[in-house]
């Protein structure tokens, strides 16, 4: 349930894009990090999360292509809009592919998201579903000043996500050469009960402290847009405020 950073057939998307095209530049990065807490679309889900994870890319015939996976771990808030059973630790394992096209004018792209509980019912229940999926269709655009995009949501299996879409802006400020600035605004909106979610934003820093290595403190805030109890997103939702830090390497 990331949405800021989120290992699945990785060397098999970057074995294909090697065999479609022996020019091709096969990106990778491995993170890890910790948060105060597991802010997900506005919503707290819990304390201390500690997350791990991989992402692979490249570009075949014009064509943006990437995978990659996410692992968190951390205790449930008995606050938490999403039931886990009561257990004080809970696990998650977040799989995602996309496919991005850019048309000069906007960016377009279509994604696949699993969420899965390694630990099945005995921890971990969203809504009396064990694993959800999601399919997402994005555009995006960069205007020089800002970078703005849409994206929506749409559950396919596992709880419904209510129509859930984004709209979101961010900019990056270069302090230096090893030092960067990086902020971002979203607003959450669900298209089937027709409310708000939340605004999030976030200011994190990345220190390039080696060449392929960087270290990202960062805070956020996230501003309650509805208390609908009826709804997922906004039932009981609070303003959250969450810090921590990200280690990532990309090679």
């Amino acid at each position: 349930m990331q949405n800021y950073c989120k290992t699945i057939g990785a060397l098999a998307a970057a074995s294909a894009l090697v065999a479609g095209n022996a020019s091709a530049e096969v990106e990778y990065d491995l993170h890890t990090g910790y948060s105060t807490m597991y802010l997900w679309r506005g919503q707290d889900l819990g304390d201390d999360l500690i997350e791990v994870g991989a992402n692979v890319k490249g570009e075949w015939n014009g064509i943006g292509l990437s995978a990659g996976a996410w692992y968190g771990s951390f205790d449930q808030d008995a606050r938490s809009p999403i039931p886990f059973n009561g257990s004080a630790n809970c696990n998650e394992l977040d799989l995602y592919a996309e496919v991005s096209k850019d048309f000069g004018f906007l960016k377009a792209s279509v994604g696949y998201i699993y969420y899965a509980y390694p630990q099945g019912d005995v921890n971990n229940r969203w809504l009396d579903q064990i694993d959800s999926q999601e399919v997402y269709f994005g555009i995006s655009r960069d205007f020089g000043f800002v970078t703005a995009s849409l994206t929506y949501f749409w559950g396919i299996q596992g709880a419904d996500n209510n129509g859930y879409s984004e709209l979101a802006l961010s900019r990056s400020f270069v302090v230096n050469p090893c030092v960067t600035v990086n902020v971002g605004t979203n607003v959450g909106y669900m298209i089937e009960e027709g409310q708000p979610t939340a605004w999030t934003t976030k200011v994190s820093v990345d220190w390039a402290f080696t060449e392929h290595a960087k270290l990202s403190p960062f805070v956020a805030y996230s501003l309650a847009l509805g208390d609908d109890y009826d709804s997922t997103y906004t039932g009981g939702s609070e303003n959250q405020l969450v810090a921590g830090t990200m280690l990532s390497v990309s090679f």
